[in-house]
């Protein structure tokens, strides 16, 4: 079994391990398996966990996750703007937002902080907004560094060429089934050494081994691995390890099982044969 790398993100220089863990499946746990979840992650060696005020309790959970200890094992990265009770990209709204998640999170330092799904990018962008005050904390010394987490990848371009921006959190776009950010958000992210952070790379449950119901195309992926024992999460996570970029790939387990079966799907021996037929098939590969 392959060791997890450690990876560059982008122009912060941290230098987190290749596989990080999302936290949005905490809120579905009790304190117990989320606490369980996260130190097992930690335990193996994964070092960047990120979360968000938009993910229910998870914030609350990742806090308790990190008593005692836990927290200075890691890089801890959350967003800001989706908060359900204060919901927007003003300055005060950001800071409120920030200053909530600090409460949650026992803590008084946060490694990266994300403008969190902006419907207008431009909002968040104006001037004496919230990224404007996010970068007034990170001058304060209480956050490290300032991101964007959101799926569209237009808002990915302009925020990145405001020059402000460190870090780029994607969804969805690059699996197995889907891989436009390859040809937009990933390679501009490169040429201003930002950050990347993949996440979703399991395409909401379709690619985790369970068999998906009404995606076709994962259907087909899943039945040819199952085919040829092959696990379907392996070649999902590992195809998207094996991106070009300076960045991270971040699935998003709830309980210690899902944490150590992720770590093992990353960590896999994968035949070279394997992915030279799944390519020929699929038209995807490494």
């Amino acid at each position: 079994m392959a060791e997890l790398e450690t990876r560059r993100l982008g122009r912060t220089e941290m230098r987190p391990k290749a596989l990080g863990m999302g936290c949005a499946s905490l809120s579905r746990h009790t304190d117990q398996e989320s606490v369980e979840a996260v130190r097992c992650a930690i335990e193996l060696g994964i070092n960047y966990i990120d979360t968000s005020p938009a993910y229910g309790d998870s914030e609350r959970k990742l806090g308790l996750a990190l008593e005692g200890g836990w927290r200075d094992k890691i890089y801890l990265e959350t967003k800001a703007g989706s908060h359900s009770q204060r919901r927007g990209y003003t300055a005060e709204d950001i800071r409120w937002s920030v200053n909530n998640s600090f409460k949650m999170l026992k803590t008084d330092y946060l490694d990266a902080v994300l403008i969190h799904d902006p419907g207008d990018i431009e909002i968040p962008l104006a001037p004496g907004n919230g990224l404007d005050e996010l970068l007034k904390m990170k001058d304060e010394g209480i956050i490290g560094f300032v991101g964007l987490g959101v799926r569209s990848h237009s808002f990915h371009k302009r925020a990145i060429e405001t020059g402000n921006i460190d870090i780029i959190l994607t969804y969805l776009d690059y699996t197995l089934l889907d891989q436009s950010a390859g040809e937009t958000t990933i390679p501009l992210a490169k040429k201003h050494d930002v950050g990347i952070i993949l996440a979703s790379v399991l395409s909401i449950n379709k690619l985790t081994g369970d068999e998906p119901k009404n995606d076709l195309e994962a259907h087909k992926m899943w039945e040819w691995c199952n085919k040829r024992g092959i696990g379907i999460r392996d070649l999902a996570i590992q195809f998207c390890l094996g991106v070009p970029m300076d960045g991270i790939v971040m699935p998003g387990p709830g309980t210690k099982k899902h944490v150590e079966e992720v770590y093992q799907s990353a960590t896999a021996d994968i035949p070279k044969e394997i992915w030279q037929d799944f390519k020929a098939e699929f038209g995807v590969g490494l």
